[in-house]
């Protein structure tokens, strides 16, 4: 829990104190319970909560007898004071959400990523996108505090740029945080996609046991978000977590992919669906499409290969053989990072999560080079595909709603 200063030159660090200990406390706190957790003065408390309440931040909620003395008015967070937007550029599909001061989805939207189309013409669409969608919500722009990107890696969080995303032709080294701000005219914060997944299933549970985890995110890509002591972990440039280039074997019978890299057998390549839907298709397990496979014969081939694996043992035994890749690649991360819950989620995760929850928690009871100095839980987002979406626009909110120590470095 964050302390407050008394100084006057600090007052902005304070009011997201104040804010971060409202929203975290379920029924809402009173001014004299703000005062004692944060040792600012009555006075203080006072100032902070009415500007909060004529913002339309907080909202006066009741009172509570505690004791003899007067009751005690109770501040909640108002989830309709702010919004925030949050974009998931994947290449096979970009996400819109709308979300208020509480998380909640209040608005949503998703189109086809098109494929061959200059960055720049994205980007407007993306602008277009979002005025729709704020449009469309009913909430006044005015309210909108910025808008979150969750863009494949690698990427420049610092300055708000696309590396080389491999997956997005044509995207390299892509100003699209500054460019997407040009074209709404909102602040803007570029977020890798595994790390908005794990942002998200931080901002929007409040379970204790979610401290430590990684975040498994199965998109058009592969990678892990992860978290330690409740805390995001991004790494120098905002890159952890490319965990798509651990090596793992491959099934007798089975056509190793070549990964970006140039080797074979990286996890990465291995399980994407885009192996996976061509493995079924050399295999006769699935036929050729007519034309090109692009984004939406993809999402279709790979949504009748997971309908055939409930009733065709070829096409089980493909899925079967992700898991397994998958359940070497974990035993690795789970090793190097000793966390004990595994978060499973992404926008392809739930076509396949029968046969992966089946398959990997019995792989790794038994693995051999995992270490077992605690249990490991495996769980599933209950945020659902639009987990990376949801994140981005909880980066926003929480730019805005927690308090950051570095607030208070003075610079000259």
């Amino acid at each position: 829990m964050g302390r407050g200063t008394n100084l006057p030159a600090v007052g902005g660090y304070n009011q997201t104190v104040i804010l971060d200990l409202i929203r975290r406390s379920a029924d809402g706190a009173s001014r004299v319970e703000l005062a004692e957790q944060t040792g600012l003065s009555a006075q203080t408390i006072s100032n902070i909560s009415r500007r909060l309440l004529d913002s339309g931040m907080v909202r006066e909620a009741g009172k509570s007898i505690v004791g003899p003395g007067k009751p005690r008015t109770i501040l909640q967070l108002s989830p309709e004071g702010r919004y925030a937007v949050g974009v998931h550029l994947d290449p096979s599909v970009i996400t819109f959400v709308l979300l208020n001061l509480e998380g909640q989805i209040v608005a949503h939207s998703r189109s086809r990523t098109p494929s061959d189309v200059r960055p720049a013409d994205v980007v407007n669409s993306m602008a277009s996108a979002i005025s729709a969608l704020v449009r469309t919500s009913g909430v006044p722009r005015e309210r909108i505090i910025g808008v979150g990107i969750a863009s494949p890696g690698p990427i420049d969080r610092e300055r708000g740029v696309v590396l080389d995303a491999p997956l997005l032709e044509g995207w390299k080294r892509v100003l699209l945080r500054d460019a997407l701000l040009e074209a709404t005219g909102l602040p803007v914060l570029l977020e890798k996609d595994v790390t908005a997944a794990a942002v998200a299933e931080l901002w929007t549970t409040a379970r204790t046991d979610r401290d430590n985890f990684v975040f498994f995110y199965y998109g058009t890509g592969f990678g892990a978000g992860i978290a330690l002591r409740h805390e995001v972990v991004r790494g120098r440039s905002g890159n952890a977590g490319e965990t798509g280039h651990i090596l793992t074997h491959t099934s007798p019978g089975r056509e190793a992919a070549v990964c970006s890299c140039g080797r074979r057998g990286c996890v990465g390549a291995a399980i994407m669906p885009a192996h996976l839907v061509r493995e079924a298709i050399r295999l006769g397990v699935l036929a050729a499409p007519d034309g090109p496979l692009d984004a939406g014969a993809l999402d279709e081939l790979f949504s009748l290969l997971t309908r055939r694996a409930e009733v065709d043992g070829a096409a089980r035994e493909i899925l079967r053989d992700a898991a397994r890749a998958s359940a070497d690649a974990l035993v690795t991360v789970l090793n190097l990072l000793d966390v004990d819950t595994v978060v499973f989620g992404g926008p392809f995760w739930s076509r396949v999560s029968d046969i992966f929850l089946a398959e990997i928690p019995r792989l790794l009871a038994r693995h051999p080079a995992l270490l077992r100095v605690h249990p490991v839980s495996i769980v599933e987002s209950s945020i659902g595909e639009d987990v990376a979406a949801v994140g981005a626009a909880c980066l926003v909110l929480d730019n805005a709603l927690s308090p950051r120590p570095s607030a208070l470095l003075i610079s000259t």
